[in-house]
């Protein structure tokens, strides 16, 4: 089953360039303001967007993002509401990729069977679900695939022996979300280690972003046997 997100990497590698993925808090500073912002970035550039859920326990998040969370949690937004958002958006927009980046906890409350349901009746096209990691796929991953979402997994160059195959095995249309390291001189030594961990291997067509965070996104590797040659 294509996707939103599908038909606009299509799109993208068409036409030879990177893609540019936004992300904002559904909810900050108020809703109506968060709604006012969503619906203008498509013809800012944007050709993704991610929605942030709020969540009051963001532990995988900075500071800014952590003080969005709560700024629309105080404005009272929801997880009903945040849907609600998507909803709207796609009254005038029926080709902007969205995709909903947060925490398990909230989607747990609302009920896995019920989230999925009104998110791709909503128009929601993928889900970030930074605390599930590859061993718990029954809980989201798999349902959301079934349900004809994309499941983007997070990783990071740092990412060691152990835990790679299991972030490899990434289904597929699926893809990976990577976080460069900090420093300037970290990156250089990571660049070269995973370079030389798959030295015959090729970059992946799709798009990649950078956000304030340094974080970058492409598709995933069909298998575990062939990884892109840079992940940020």
């Amino acid at each position: 089953m294509s996707t939103r997100i599908d038909h606009r990497f299509a799109a993208l590698a068409g036409a030879g360039r990177c893609g540019l993925v936004t992300f904002l808090m559904a909810g900050d500073p108020d809703p109506e303001t968060s709604f006012a912002i969503i619906e203008a970035l498509p013809q800012a550039g944007a050709d993704v967007i991610e929605i942030g859920m709020p969540f009051t326990d963001p532990m995988a998040d900075g500071p800014a993002i952590q003080a969005a969370g709560l700024r629309a949690l105080h404005a009272g937004q929801t997880m009903v509401k945040t849907l609600d958002l998507v909803r709207r958006f796609r009254r005038s927009d029926d080709t902007t990729p969205i995709v909903l980046m947060g925490y398990y906890n909230p989607i747990y409350i609302y009920g896995v069977k019920r989230f999925l349901a009104d998110a791709v009746a909503a128009g929601v096209d993928g889900l970030i679900v930074v605390d599930l990691p590859p061993e718990e796929d029954t809980e989201l991953c798999l349902p959301a695939l079934a349900a004809g979402l994309n499941f983007i997994r997070l990783a990071t160059p740092t990412t060691d022996d152990r835990r790679l195959p299991a972030v490899l095995r990434t289904p597929p249309d699926s893809f990976i979300m990577s976080r460069s390291p900090g420093s300037p001189a970290r990156r250089r030594r990571t660049r070269g280690g995973w370079r030389r961990r798959w030295p015959g291997s090729s970059a992946t067509p799709g798009f990649r972003s950078r956000s304030a965070s340094g974080s970058r996104m492409r598709r995933a590797p069909p298998s575990s046997r062939v990884a892109p040659r840079e992940w940020w």
